[in-house]
């Protein structure tokens, strides 16, 4: 067999992600929600109370993207900061009771959603996408990071 060229290999992964992607997009949109604050739900239903730049981390924000989003679920009573009992310094966000009721529910719709999306695949197929994937993250993080702004 032939192997496929990198642009070809590339283009695939693209349209591919971009068709997933539409769904857990529209999934989360129904939920009255855009993905960054579904995110940090998520991150927080499933890590527990963290403090803010770790979110933004776990969920690919900026600072100030993390900042607003935060201050966004606050205001709808999803989340609120409070201060950490380990490090004065630090304040943590926590789930609001509705918060949690929120983001249990909507990821369990969430994820009936994405199950349908990889059903095509069998379970031994998705553990091998999912092992190929993360070896193919690694390898272009590494090569972007040494790269650098060289290109």
């Amino acid at each position: 067999m032939k192997k496929p060229a990198g642009i070809h290999t590339w283009l695939i992964l693209w349209k591919a992600s971009r068709a997933v992607e539409a769904h857990a997009r529209r999934s989360i949109e129904r939920l009255h929600l855009c993905g960054s604050d579904f995110g940090v739900l998520e991150v927080l239903l499933h890590k527990g109370p963290l403090p803010v730049n770790t979110v933004g981390k776990k969920v690919l924000l900026t600072s100030g993207s993390i900042t607003a989003a935060v201050d966004r679920l606050e205001r709808k009573g999803l989340v609120e900061r409070r201060a950490s009992e380990t490090d004065r310094r630090a304040r943590l966000v926590h789930l609001t009771g509705r918060g949690r009721q929120l983001i249990q529910r909507a990821f369990a719709g969430h994820a009936a959603v994405m199950e349908e999306v990889v059903s095509a695949l069998t379970a031994s197929e998705r553990a091998t996408l999912v092992d190929l994937l993360r070896k193919l993250g690694r390898r272009a993080e590494e090569s972007y990071e040494q790269k650098g702004d060289s290109r």
